[in-house]
């Protein structure tokens, strides 16, 4: 089993960048892909970005293509999710979570984090 505590979301500018951090527990955390999703009021749970046991494979939504990047420290139990060009439409709680398979897929995520909010002004 693990714990997932998330961090570092706020209130930025359109335009603005923030890093989340998601903290594991426990001695395993390698043994887990690890995706950041996002939900929006009124808006259904959506992937963001995930990425591979040993951070060799990754992949992201075609919304944050190219202005997203995640990244694993093995070694901290950690995953981040770095964030620029932040647009009004990126306004959401952002969530990690835990699996031992890659997917996309939120349905097949095991353990979640409580997520930290993300708010972009215009």
């Amino acid at each position: 089993q693990v714990q997932l505590v998330e961090s570092g979301g706020g209130l930025v500018q359109a335009g603005g960048s923030l890093r989340l951090s998601c903290a594991a527990s426990g001695r395993t955390f390698d043994s887990y892909a690890m995706g950041w999703f996002r939900q929006a009021p009124g808006k259904e749970r959506e992937f963001v970005a995930v990425i591979s046991r040993y951070g060799g494979r990754t992949d992201y939504a075609d919304s944050v293509q190219g202005r997203f990047t995640i990244s694993r420290d093995n070694a901290k139990n950690t995953v981040y999710l770095q964030m620029h060009s932040l647009k009004p439409e990126d306004t959401a709680v952002y969530y990690c979570a835990a699996d031992p398979m890659f997917s996309l897929d939120h349905a097949r995520y095991s353990y979640w984090g409580q997520g930290t909010q993300v708010t972009v002004s215009s």
